[in-house]
């Protein structure tokens, strides 16, 4: 009789542990938010132009003739729109967006106001995280070997009315 009450002792702590140990914490905590595509990531903020560097790796003014034409503010929409702006907000341009699945690329589609399309531009991603946003442009589209980065921060500065 001793032996049944020791066995069913252990029986019963096994049962009782085994309920124990099988409760998942993870109920009580938020699920992991699912990442971003690098497009949710490109729409996610307000970007503003805050450096360009060579393929030496050197800062180059914003003022330089080389980055000039790529600085600015801007807005890139969920919807697949935007709209860029000068430093000084004078409008730059308008139209829709893209990047890849892969996010190795962004696409532009820059449109006057009428809808006609007025040129498109298709560069390669170099960094695209919620901090930073670099592009890669060519002066001369034959030489991989001149380029320049053209580097944006998230801003809160709102976009400005055309």
């Amino acid at each position: 009789m001793k032996h049944v009450k020791k066995v069913t002792a252990v029986l019963l702590l096994a049962i009782c542990s085994a309920f124990f140990f099988s409760c998942n914490k993870d109920n009580d905590s938020e699920p992991e938010p699912k990442p971003l595509t690098p497009a949710e990531i490109l729409a996610s903020t307000p970007w503003e132009t805050t450096n360009a560097k060579n393929n030496k790796g050197e800062n180059v003014a914003l003022s330089d003739a080389n980055v000039a034409n790529f600085v600015g503010f801007a807005y890139f929409r969920a919807d697949g729109t935007f709209t860029m702006f000068n430093l000084d907000d004078s409008p730059k341009m308008q139209g829709e967006w893209s990047v890849s699945a892969d996010g190795k690329t962004r696409t532009i589609i820059a449109k006057n106001d009428a809808g006609v399309v007025l040129f498109t531009r298709v560069v390669d991603i170099t960094v695209l995280t919620k901090q930073e946003f670099t592009y890669r442009i060519y002066p001369n589209a034959s030489d991989k070997t001149v380029y320049f980065d053209i580097i944006h921060t998230p801003t809160t500065h709102p976009a400005p009315k055309k």
